[in-house]
């Protein structure tokens, strides 16, 4: 067998392997972003088979952009042990709880921390729809595609991947849950939209409010802002990382 041969053998052998593994799993995480990247290394180190779902072919959402393009985000103290538990590094900024991280740095490490408790991560696919069920009333899965398909505007149906629980962590546009609620009006929820900066206030109402929408649905992150009408909060990525990680409490508490 030639080389070629074999590179498309593997390649198409052992990803095809992976997908009919992942079909069926604990936790879909939609969007590999710092929340959703935080929830998936707790879940996964608690024993649960958890996937993330990326649509692009990067890691860390916002986090790469910094605030208008500066390498360095923000922190409060109160994530510290989270930032500990990925082994990220840190800056303390005198007389204030706050901590200044390294963009690069926090993507890198959130992924790795993420892969190395067990979760896997699917880059370049999209979350196009939901799976439900009736009786009783629950989000069961997503259905999935390649984003390049989707941006090409061809018609192509997707495939399936079953959970006991979706997560929607995909930032602003809260992707998942604006698909559910338009399309399962009997689920009983809107989006209402972000608000205007008061960061303070986002930072505390985004980890007070995450959680379970309805059964088998749970939002965290940007998305927790989006659902609930909260304001943004710019570079400032404590609150992220404490969402994350407390929606992983929340899902393990609930599968047991």
């Amino acid at each position: 067998m030639e080389l070629e041969q074999k590179i498309t053998r593997y390649i198409v052998e052992y990803a095809s392997r992976e997908l009919v593994d992942y079909s069926n799993v604990d936790v879909v995480i939609v969007g590999a972003g710092p929340s959703g990247l935080t929830a998936s290394r707790y879940l996964s180190e608690s024993g649960y088979k958890t996937l993330v779902i990326e649509r692009r072919l990067s890691f860390g959402g916002g986090i790469g952009g910094g605030g208008m393009l500066f390498h360095k985000l923000v922190i409060e103290s109160s994530a510290l042990n989270i930032l500990n538990d990925f082994g990220i590094r840190y800056e303390e900024v005198p007389n204030e709880d706050l901590l200044v991280v390294d963009t690069a740095e926090l993507m890198a490490k959130l992924a790795a921390g993420a892969l190395d408790k067990g979760a896997k991560i699917i880059h370049g696919v999209t979350v196009d729809d939901i799976i439900y069920r009736r009786d009783p009333l629950r989000v069961s899965g997503v259905a999935i595609q390649w984003t390049p398909v989707l941006m090409s505007g061809l018609h192509v149906d997707p495939l399936f991947i079953d959970s006991r629980v979706v997560v929607d962590a995909t930032g602003h546009d809260a992707e998942v849950l604006t698909v559910a609620a338009r399309k399962i009006p009997e689920l009983n929820f809107m989006p209402e939209g972000e608000r205007s900066a008061y960061a303070e206030l986002g930072e505390r109402l985004v980890v007070e409010k995450t959680g379970k929408v309805v059964d088998g649905l749970y939002v965290t992150g940007m998305a927790v802002a989006t659902l609930y009408g909260l304001p943004r909060m710019g570079p400032i990525f404590g609150g992220m990382l404490l969402s994350g990680r407390r929606v992983a409490e929340l899902i393990a508490e609930e599968l047991g």
